[in-house]
């Protein structure tokens, strides 16, 4: 089945605007009841009021001068405010006990080693190093490249692919939210790379509600684009959101949106990309691999999902 366009200028909000008020709404509950926990609440209610300043304004910017740019521009702020909604699920998160004492010996039962620790031992080479950390940066670009490609060749459906990609982005988050799990770049370091290797899996408890240190990521550590790597994660990493690997399952998601548009130009762009991805979650410490492979797994679950809300939220889009 296609989504029909619609040329009409739309008057009220978004549906990714919708969700993205709901996730609000939803994470301002759970903010209520964990009010004295949350060290950070002023400024996690100040980054709610930007948001909300921010989705009022491009509506009413919009309002007055409906075109196709102010509707890319609508959705790019959305995309903007993602990376200030992820820092709230550790915020949130950080008050229950910490899980990756669990994941780490489902890691070990499953493979029977720790791949994130062996990886990079295994493969020590600059050249490879360098390519992991393009693929793990690769992250937002993809995203709005494949905006971008709806945009210009299938605007009829830019505010579908929004749609997915951003409800998306919500469920994990609120999964991140309620599963404490924070991954081997902060595990390993709090329990110690010796007792890993040996196959001992400490349950930390409360420890991330203190404590925010990562290891440095493997790799060459000249290399560009492990600068680039290293900034991001200085910028907004924070002992949250390993399971499922949301960058596996939101670039999954990049790739089924490519694959819609039967764009071997674009699918073949992305491609190499999405491959790097996969593999550089668990080489830089950022995943188990089973977070990876969950990742595949809940991206296309997700695509599923979002892409049948939206046809049975918008009938008159669908042939």
């Amino acid at each position: 089945m296609a989504v029909r366009g619609n040329n009409k200028s739309q008057r009220g909000l978004l549906a990714v605007e919708w969700i993205a008020i709901g996730y609000m709404m939803l994470t301002l509950i759970m903010m209520f009841f964990l009010w004295s926990q949350l060290p950070q609440r002023e400024s996690m209610l100040w980054t709610r009021g930007e948001f909300l300043v921010s989705t009022i304004a491009a509506w009413l910017v919009y309002r007055m001068h409906p075109c196709r740019l102010l509707m890319l521009v609508r959705i790019i702020v959305q995309m903007i405010f993602l990376s200030m909604w992820y820092p709230d699920t550790y915020e949130l998160n950080r008050v229950m006990p910490n899980l990756d004492h669990v994941f780490a010996s489902w890691e070990q039962t499953v493979f029977g080693c720790q791949p994130s620790l062996l990886f990079s031992q295994k493969v020590p080479y600059g050249w490879f190093s360098e390519l992991m950390c393009l693929g793990y940066v690769s992250y937002f670009p993809l995203m709005l490249v494949t905006y971008l490609y709806y945009f210009i060749k299938r605007y009829s459906e830019l505010q579908l692919s929004a749609f997915i990609m951003l409800g998306s982005f919500f469920i994990y988050y609120v999964i991140f939210i309620l599963l404490p799990v924070t991954g081997p770049q902060f595990y390993y370091l709090a329990v110690g790379t010796d007792q890993i290797a040996q196959g001992i899996f400490p349950n930390i408890g409360d420890w991330f509600l203190t404590h925010s240190e990562r290891m440095a990521a493997p790799g060459w550590s000249d290399g560009f684009f492990y600068h680039l790597l290293d900034m991001a994660h200085d910028a907004g990493e924070r002992p949250t959101a390993a399971f499922p690997s949301s960058h596996v399952g939101i670039s999954t998601i990049i790739v089924l949106l490519a694959l819609r548009t039967r764009s071997r130009g674009l699918v073949f762009t992305i491609l190499p990309f999405y491959i790097l991805m996969c593999f550089a979650t668990v080489y830089i410490y950022a995943h188990y691999a089973i977070d990876a492979i969950a990742g595949f797994f809940t991206g296309c679950l997700f695509y599923w999902l979002t892409v049948n809300i939206w046809k049975t939220t918008h009938p008159k889009a669908i042939e």
